[in-house]
């Protein structure tokens, strides 16, 4: 019989960050979770202009493949794109403290 509490599932975490803005959190996820998480880590270093009318540049639309997807972008067209792919393919997204109102996309006050 297999014990339950041996049994770690993990989880397969993608994370978009612009300038390291998701560093601390990323590091905290790896220190505190052990072994349960899998974190890849998207970076836009770039500098941007104030309006993006296609962010297929900056976002792998068709490669997001993951349990869920953490939003740590500070623009906010990344940050509609990136909601919405994500809706397309049933993936939650956690952007917290964003004021987006998108299927799937959860924002918990920072």
């Amino acid at each position: 019989m297999m014990n339950r509490e041996n049994t770690i599932n993990i989880q397969n975490l993608l994370v978009f960050q612009q300038n390291g803005s998701g560093e601390s959190k990323v590091r905290g996820i790896r220190e505190y979770g052990a072994n349960r998480f899998n974190v890849e880590i998207v970076s836009i270093d770039a500098p941007l202009p104030p309006v993006i009318d296609d962010t297929k540049a900056y976002l792998p639309s068709e490669d997001i493949r993951a349990d869920v997807v953490l939003d740590f972008l500070k623009h906010p067209d990344l940050s509609y794109d990136l909601a919405m792919i994500c809706g397309n393919r049933g993936i939650p997204v956690v952007a917290s403290g964003k004021k987006l109102r998108v299927k799937g996309l959860f924002t918990p006050p920072t």
